[in-house]
């Protein structure tokens, strides 16, 4: 049976996360140390204690999440068999799950992945003045809908679909003006719902240039190795393995849509037929069913879980 890990995106994060790993398992323990002392500072208090506000921030959240999935696989590879190089067809993740991913397949060390989603989660949040970008989850539009919805809402401002996400869920992104124009455009359309998203900027559109110009410089300085299994890209919804290709499409992400429903059919056409979530929440595990019916999604983020895929490699 095909097996394909995935690695969540920001929204998922939620105060104690990790916690349970934490007080559980040693290899956890020291995932957030390192990444405690590579950002110089103790994310890992805030991830177990809050505040939220805090914790949602996106200079927070990508590293905080990125802790989270790197934390349940080695745990994993420690107490439960598990051998990404063996067992796995494909790794993905949603956005920063990407590096996620990658920092599971061996591209980049542990510490290089901390550093980098900090700075990427800063120039995200910098790229664009707070109240001039917006993100509206059009829900009941396909990609093609969605993507027509925008062009005809731009009137000359940036309006992109930063995401498919699969089951019936776009997600526009631009100028706020512009996107509010394409929620009125999609309520005209008959798409069920239009929802303005409480997010802190416009992610994965042209305006978020100066994010992919700040990322282009961090990762031609940063150490890549091949990924032990192909990394399915956000931008390419297809397998890559290169470095250098791998690079130059983490850059792209950043003002590229994220496409998430073609990568997972991708994934279930080349025959995979589990997807295990490593990280906190089980958002994308559920999406999972909604896109390929012959396939499971399964989330893993608690001891439980755990156990639950060690007795599976018996």
């Amino acid at each position: 049976m095909a097996r394909a890990f995935i690695f969540p995106g920001q929204g998922s994060q939620a105060v104690g996360m990790g916690k349970a790993l934490a007080e559980n398992f040693r290899q956890a323990r020291d995932v957030f140390a390192e990444v405690d002392e590579a950002l110089g500072q103790k994310l890992s208090h805030l991830m177990f204690e809050g505040p939220e506000s805090d914790l949602t921030l996106t200079a927070y959240a990508q590293p905080a999440l990125m802790a989270v999935s790197l934390a349940v696989t080695r745990v994993l590879e420690a107490n439960a068999g598990l051998d990404l190089a063996k067992q796995a067809r494909y790794v993905a993740g949603h956005s920063l799950g990407e590096y996620s991913a990658l920092a599971a397949a061996g591209t980049f060390s542990l510490a290089d992945t901390a550093r980098l989603l900090r700075l990427r989660g800063d120039a995200m949040q910098k790229a664009v003045p707070v109240g001039e970008g917006a993100m509206a989850a059009l829900l009941g539009a396909d990609y093609a809908t969605g993507v027509a919805i925008a062009a005809e809402a731009a009137q000359g401002q940036v309006c992109q679909i930063a995401n498919d996400n699969g089951g019936g869920q776009v997600v526009a992104s631009g100028h706020k003006a512009a996107v509010e124009r394409a929620m009125e455009i999609a309520k005209a359309r008959g798409i069920k719902r239009a929802i303005l998203l409480p997010v802190s900027a416009p992610f994965h559109c042209a305006l978020m240039q100066p994010a992919a110009d700040a990322m282009a410089e961090a990762l031609a300085d940063v150490k890549m190795v091949a990924p032990c299994v192909p990394l399915v890209a956000n931008v390419l919804a297809s397998p890559v393995t290169d470095p250098e290709d791998i690079r130059r499409h983490l850059v792209e992400q950043v003002t590229g849509t994220v496409r998430w429903a073609e990568s997972i059919a991708y994934m279930a056409r080349e025959g995979v037929e589990s997807f295990y979530e490593l990280g906190s929440g089980k958002v994308l595990s559920g999406l999972v069913k909604r896109i390929a019916d012959t396939a499971t999604g399964t989330a893993i983020n608690a001891p439980a879980d755990i156990d639950a895929f060690a007795a599976l490699q018996k």
